[in-house]
């Protein structure tokens, strides 16, 4: 990961709802969060292009609604946020253009990674990618954050609206069905 000088979000929000500061601040933004949200919609799409199209919809989105943030909660809380809806409303999107109307059917996931070259080949990370993959939507989103991220419960509460409490038992059941498949590997 690039390493970025520490900003203070309060100044850099700021400088994004100043017209006169905000081409500049909003290049910090980028460079500041952009790899991070990346990896998350990654992790969510599976498809680098996906994921590069999602990121560039994300920051659009941010650049057209920094003047609706008040700053209750972190701008990344925001920035997440906005790019697990992003994903979402692709996946959704990807699931009706497909015909799948099951819900939880991600198996056209899971051709996109087998497709994708750029994933690393190794057999236990493939496995634990596709055991990833198979489990539902919003334990794969917690999962994800917990796990790659090590995000904080409350920090997860705030971006996905959920209690701490039902985002620790979606997380101790993704860890059950990870485990599982890995031992059954």
């Amino acid at each position: 990961m690039t390493y970025v000088a520490p900003v203070d979000e309060k100044e850099l929000v700021a400088d994004l709802q100043n017209p006169a500061k905000a081409r500049g601040a909003f290049d910090t933004l980028v460079k500041r969060y952009g790899e991070r949200i990346y990896w998350q919609i990654r992790k969510m799409v599976v498809s680098h292009d996906d994921a590069n199209d999602l990121l560039q919809n994300c920051f659009i989105k941010a650049w057209n609604n920094i003047h609706l943030f008040r700053g209750d909660a972190k701008l990344m809380t925001w920035l997440y946020k906005i790019a697990i809806n992003e994903s979402i409303n692709f996946l959704n999107k990807e699931r009706q253009r497909q015909g799948i109307t099951e819900d939880g059917d991600d198996s056209f996931l899971l051709a996109n990674l087998e497709a994708d070259d750029s994933i690393d080949g190794e057999a236990l990370e493939a496995e634990l990618n596709k055991a990833v993959l198979a489990l539902p939507e919003k334990q794969r989103i917690v999962f994800n954050m917990r796990y790659y991220d090590e995000m904080k419960y409350e920090e997860m509460s705030e971006i996905l609206g959920t209690s701490v409490g039902a985002l620790k038992a979606s997380y101790h059941h993704a860890v059950k069905k990870v485990t599982s498949a890995l031992l059954d590997y």
